[in-house]
């Protein structure tokens, strides 16, 4: 998610709006499609009890344990996503659900403080003393403040696409029509299938912050990968809380003092990004002390056609610390 995330929002408004205005309503096997999407997410993680609340997360694959964090509109399964080269290359990958998406619960204080110290607490539970910690997107927010946090507990930090407010600016304003499609497209399961079905492509641009004309030129595999990106949102209204919580602290400046990270740092992020994380992640690049910066010239927000590549580097960057 980008560092406004009012900009992610006005974008699905203006896809919801296209859609219900040009497109008309599709209804089809919308009924098939919600449980099945409930089933998916209900088949994989598991809850533990926090001082938080009720925390849920995932565990698949085998080998050295590494934390996944999912961006806005995620949960388990988006991390998972994320890390599934890494899965596939020897990493057991644990992946929790962020305050208010899923089934993880949501307290009176959901800071990303908070949900550093939840994720310590689950580490705790699963007897893990040290891992590396991985951010995608909004999940970097998270990150870092775990690895600022908790240093003992955090060997290394990833920051993929770091979606952080580093500027102080937040361009875009509602209107009260604009309003009402957001709470339609990213509260309403049956509105996001809609728009899922009648223009996905648009949907990678404006939710993936990835141009669509991309797909074009990637591997099959990688095509793939971005519809499964986009349609794990479903079920969107069991991620809105998420959501609606990541809006709260996105929209303000972002209060980390990188000067003070103290583990090995790689931050990731691709020129063509339309959510603009590559400044953002030179700007975290320059503020840590021990970083390493890789922008890909191309792949949008998702890395799209870099995915293997960026497991290589994962893999390469925590091997060589």
């Amino acid at each position: 998610m980008p560092f406004s995330r009012r900009t992610f929002i006005y974008g699905a408004a203006a896809s919801c709006g296209a859609l219900l205005f040009g497109g008309g309503y599709v209804c089809g096997s919308y009924g098939e499609a919600v449980p099945a999407a409930h089933a998916r997410v209900g088949q994989k993680s598991r809850l533990i009890s926090t001082r938080f609340g009720d925390l849920e997360y995932a565990v698949e694959g085998c080998g050295a344990p590494f934390l996944m964090i999912h961006g806005t509109g995620g949960g388990f399964d988006q991390g998972l996503r994320f890390a599934g080269r890494l899965i596939s290359s020897g990493f057991q990958v644990i992946a929790p659900s962020r305050f208010g998406y899923l089934r993880s619960h949501i307290p009176s204080e959901p800071t990303p403080e908070s949900q550093a110290d939840a994720f310590a607490e689950l580490l705790d539970a699963l007897r893990i003393d040290r891992i590396p910690v991985a951010g995608g997107s909004a999940g970097a927010l998270t990150a870092s403040q775990f690895a600022l946090r908790h240093p003992d507990r955090c060997s290394h930090l990833i920051l993929l696409v770091p979606a952080m407010n580093l500027s102080n600016r937040d361009p875009v304003e509602f209107t009260r029509l604009q309003r009402y499609f957001v709470g339609k497209l990213l509260t309403s399961d049956r509105w996001f299938w809609t728009a899922l079905k009648l223009a996905p492509n648009q949907l990678i641009r404006t939710l993936l912050a990835t141009d669509p004309a991309l797909l074009d030129k990637v591997e099959l595999s990688e095509r793939n990968r971005a519809h499964l990106i986009l349609g794990d949102l479903m079920p969107i209204s069991r991620r809105s809380i998420g959501m609606v919580n990541d809006a709260r602290f996105s929209g303000h400046p972002t209060e980390i003092d990188f000067t003070q990270l103290k583990v090995p740092t790689l931050v990731v992020s691709a020129q063509d990004d339309l959510f603009g994380t590559a400044q953002t992640a030179r700007t975290i690049s320059e503020r840590t002390p021990d970083a390493r910066l890789v922008v890909f010239p191309s792949g949008g927000h998702i890395w799209l056609g870099h995915d293997q590549e960026l497991s290589e580097l994962i893999t390469e960057f925590v091997a060589q610390h």
